[in-house]
């Protein structure tokens, strides 16, 4: 049987390259609202970063976030990913305990 390479995508705020379902996904869908995604499937210009405080914090300050999702994030939206990020990456199963 054929193994397949795993997907592997970058942390913008750490630059950790690990597989995708390890990290929490940040998609610009294309009506151009920017929301976490939890499931990982949503259409759309996603971006990555670890499930820790720290990597999306660092994401932020260095607009690298803006930057991948080829989109200027405003305020209010960084504040509302702020507590989706929070609810997703506190709650979901795979993290585990690395915050």
């Amino acid at each position: 049987m054929k193994q397949t390479k795993p997907h592997l995508r970058t942390c913008l705020g750490c630059g950790l390259e690990t597989e995708k379902r390890e990290l929490v996904r940040i998609v610009r869908d294309p009506d151009g609202h920017v929301s976490v995604d939890p499931s990982g499937k949503r259409s759309g210009r996603g971006a990555y970063v670890c499930p820790k405080e720290a990597c999306f914090e660092s994401a932020i300050r260095k607009s690298r976030l803006g930057h991948a999702l080829r989109a200027a994030v405003k305020e209010e939206d960084i504040e509302r990913l702020r507590i989706e990020f929070e609810q997703v990456a506190g709650s979901d199963a795979r993290f585990g305990s690395e915050r």
